[in-house]
């Protein structure tokens, strides 16, 4: 073989091989920037997930958190607290149930009147404003007073023209509120509103307001009506089945409260009472109602003999127990105070009709003057909760909750509210009687 084709066949072999080596080369690092972005999206997920970790665990205060703190089941479907076997855990089992264990907070909407439309505002209150068809808290404040004193009990009417809008009855501090379309979701058809105060024989019509440009409004009447001694106090109470855990405890202290109260204000005030429990459709039971009574003996006796079973599905009979208890009981009509305590851990049915009537009965508590206020048990979901605190915000009421600290019952769910106190139950619920009967 000749030199020359020696030399052409080894640079034709080398190319060749040089060639070889380009492509392979060549794969190799489309392969291994390949590779190399792969893991930079997979370290990019780790660090959206670490970053969602970290946002999680370092929430914001109470406020800012509201929009997480459920998955957002449907209203007819119970928070999960089964444990297994499917029964409820009972860390409280082996405590005596007697007064001044179980803890309670209070958060009253009226006094933070900001905050609440700042919650309004977020994904969470606008889509309980939804479900439960609250649509517009336009908030007007009466303060009614007579000779430089409060006026108790005057009877408070919105106007729209000649159109009545909202009624309601001042508190033992003169103040009363009205909402203009609480319940429709346009009001630009209702034009301006005018209020008309009445107490005794005196009365007062105010110009014409803008709500809610104008939040409040005084009122002076010439003269002031006696103040009442009377003090109506009504408990309605969940007794199915899921308030197995807490309801002797509840009793307990409902029980301390009443025997408290009318030891104390005896001498002052005609303080009636009335026990009512309520279940749900099917069970032995709808509605149990007792009468008001002077007689304490009698109504801690009534606590005494309720027992928690039935109810079966989440929701329970709340617009059947609150229409008997608005309804169907003979309320002061002149009172220092009205106030029901409604005591549960479940939402009314979600159906239309029910809705309905949830939204008339605060409208006929609001006008009679009772003060809804609702004590939410363990078990209370996101939507019960925020049901509660618009129909205490619509009758001139507080909302009560119980807590963890107890250790009492299962879980408690933890409102969407600022820093609040926690103390015992019997006596938050002392305290809350006393604050809406003194003068």
């Amino acid at each position: 073989m000749k030199l020359g084709h020696s030399l052409n066949k080894a640079v034709r072999q080398r190319k060749r091989f040089g060639w070889i080596t380009f492509v392979l080369l060549t794969m190799f690092l489309v392969l291994s920037a390949c590779s190399s972005s792969m893991n930079d999206v997979s370290n990019s997920g780790d660090r959206d997930s670490s970053a969602k970790g970290n946002s999680t665990s370092n929430s914001p205060g109470k406020e800012e958190s509201t929009t997480n703190r459920d998955d957002r089941k449907p209203i007819s479907e119970e928070p999960i607290r089964e444990k297994e076997g499917g029964k409820r855990a009972y860390p409280n089992s082996d405590k005596i149930e007697q007064a001044g264990q179980l803890t309670a907070g209070e958060w009253d909407d009226l006094a933070a009147w900001e905050r609440f439309g700042n919650l309004l505002n977020t994904q969470e209150g606008d889509s309980s404003k939804r479900v439960w068809q609250f649509w517009n808290f336009n908030r007007l404040e009466v303060i009614v007073t007579a000779d430089g004193k409060a006026v108790s009990d005057a009877q408070v009417e919105l106007l729209a023209g000649k159109q009545s809008i909202w009624k309601a009855r001042t508190n033992t501090e003169g103040r009363a509120f009205v909402y203009a379309g609480l319940f429709e979701r346009d009001t630009a058809n209702l034009g301006r509103y005018t209020v008309k105060v009445q107490s005794g024989q005196e009365s007062k019509t105010t110009q014409e307001l803008k709500i809610p440009e104008q939040g409040s409004v005084k009122v002076d009447l010439g003269k002031n009506a006696a103040l009442s001694d009377q003090v109506d106090i009504m408990f309605v109470v969940d007794t199915t089945g899921s308030m197995e855990d807490e309801l002797n405890y509840l009793e307990a202290e409902l029980k301390d409260v009443v025997k408290r109260v009318s030891d104390e204000h005896a001498n002052q005030l005609g303080i009636r009472i009335s026990a009512n429990f309520y279940k749900d459709r099917f069970d032995d039971y709808i509605v149990k109602p007792y009468p008001f009574t002077t007689d304490m003996n009698k109504v801690t006796d009534q606590f005494s003999k309720q027992k928690a079973d039935g109810g079966g599905d989440y929701p329970e009979a709340v617009d059947q127990a609150l229409r008997d208890a608005l309804h169907e009981h003979k309320w002061s009509e002149d009172a220092r105070a009205r106030l029901l305590f409604l005591v549960l851990d479940a939402p009314p049915h979600d159906e239309a009709q029910v809705i309905d009537e949830m939204k008339q009965l605060t409208e006929d508590a609001a006008e009679q003057g009772v003060r809804i206020i609702p004590v939410a048990s363990s078990g209370v979901s996101v939507e019960t909760e925020y049901l509660m605190r618009f129909m205490a915000t619509a009758t001139g009421g507080t909302y009560l909750f119980l807590t963890d600290d107890s250790g009492i019952g299962s879980d408690h769910l933890e409102p969407a509210v600022g820093e609040y106190e926690v103390k015992l139950l019997n006596d938050l619920l002392v305290e809350v009687i006393n604050r809406y009967v003194q003068q």
